[in-house]
């Protein structure tokens, strides 16, 4: 099913209001009129502490489930669900049954609940105990089942959650997911967490849908927390439009940026992708060169930066072509969401798709042997910059959208 509602500007002043954070700022972009989302969570301006990257769509009526009713298949009106993310992608409509982890900040105390209702209402099998099939384990950064970090509050980070896990199961729904908490969003604490999921939990998948900045603190971080060879870690390239972040202008990471995703039957594939973002800056996916960071040897097709580029791989991103989630935390039941918090653990679950990572082996290098497999998307910008293809897209690897975005699960393989 291709999602059932595009929600335009005109339609959202009569919509109704969200029931989201109330201490959340509208997005604005490049001076223009406000746009139609807002962050979750505050931005942060403290040294080495990251902000989530989900972005609310406003003006779309939150809904709980008992509120929609149960005469339906599956909830329309909120984002895109599975068969549109499986069927825009090319993904496999079957999934194996590996462990993948989404690190953040704080407790969730309805993710087991809303995660259940999410997979329910997309027709998704529930858990099975048994082979931890479809199942979400809540741990503390320690990789431990209590005790668990204080919850979300104010912050927005249950939101940030409620989408991570959500977004694993709409690609992956056999995989084990494990939520990771941190015990604050200082890059110290989460990285901690991304050390547990690997060596504790076992996961050879790890999504950070955060970010702060790239700083010179960047190599230190590395060799503590984001160097796991034969594990597929991803981060959000970040929301605020050309410019880099950390953890994705990490070495050892897979950065992913966002596009917008439009259904377009007018091609063969059904959909239309372009950069997320606009010439004029503003909010859009994050890219640019790293000053702390060394170029990875298999980063290719990137002059002029003689530094880590982000980003590698893309997928849908903007809130105004986002997705389906279900929080009842901090939200008001099924809304729609975007920022690159959507894809990082798109590609994460992707990378899982495609099988275990080879030993010794960095999964970022993937997608740079086989460009094939992936849709080169050659329109649009997040900024304003020097070199051109650093924010602007071009035919080839471009800062904003990598080598592309998912055809399949072949660029992803080792």
């Amino acid at each position: 099913m291709a999602r059932t509602a595009v929600v335009t500007a005109a339609a959202l002043a009569v919509a109704g209001g969200s029931t989201s954070l109330a201490a959340a700022a509208p997005v604005h972009s490049g001076g223009a009129a406000p746009l139609v989302y807002h962050r979750a969570c505050a931005v942060q301006h403290k040294a080495n502490v990251a902000s989530c990257m989900v972005l609310v769509l406003n003006g779309v009526k939150q809904r709980t489930e008992a509120q929609l009713g149960k005469n339906r298949f599956k909830p329309t009106g909120f984002g895109y669900g599975r068969p549109a993310l499986v069927n825009a992608y090319n993904l496999p409509s079957s999934s194996p049954t590996r462990n993948v982890a989404v690190v953040d900040a704080y407790n969730n105390p309805n993710a087991v609940s809303d995660y259940n209702t999410y997979r329910s209402s997309w027709g998704l099998a529930a858990c099975n105990s048994s082979t931890e099939a479809g199942c979400l384990t809540v741990t503390n950064q320690n990789g431990a089942a209590s005790p668990l970090p204080t919850n979300s509050g104010s912050t927005g980070w249950a939101t940030e959650e409620s989408l991570d896990v959500d977004m694993v199961a709409a690609i992956c729904p056999n995989c084990h997911v494990f939520l990771v908490e941190a015990n604050s969003p200082d890059i110290s604490d989460l990285g901690t967490a991304v050390n547990s999921a690997v060596s504790v939990l076992g996961a050879d998948y790890v999504s950070n849908s955060y970010g702060a900045g790239d700083s010179s603190s960047d190599s230190t971080y590395d060799a503590d927390y984001y160097n796991h060879s034969g594990v597929a870690v991803t981060a959000s390239a970040g929301d605020g439009g050309y410019g880099v972040s950390y953890p994705a202008a990490s070495q050892y990471v897979t950065a992913v940026g966002g596009t917008t995703l439009h259904k377009n039957t007018s091609v063969s594939r059904g959909y239309k992708e372009t950069v997320w973002g606009s010439p004029s800056g503003g909010e859009g996916t994050g890219s640019g060169c790293s000053t702390n960071e060394a170029k990875p040897t298999w980063q290719t097709g990137s002059p002029g930066c003689s530094g880590r580029t982000d980003n590698d791989v893309s997928s849908d991103a903007n809130p105004s072509t986002g997705v389906a989630i279900y929080d009842t935390y901090d939200q008001g039941g099924w809304l729609e969401v975007g920022g690159t918090s959507v894809s990082s653990p798109t590609i994460a679950s992707v990378f899982a798709l495609a099988g275990v990572p080879a030993a010794g082996t960095y999964p970022s290098s993937y997608p740079y042997a086989d460009h094939s497999a992936l849709f080169d998307v050659t329109s649009g910008a997040d900024g304003s910059c020097t070199p051109r293809y650093l924010c602007h897209a071009r035919a080839g690897y471009d800062g904003p959208t990598g080598l592309g975005t998912p055809n399949g699960v072949n660029a992803f393989k080792s």
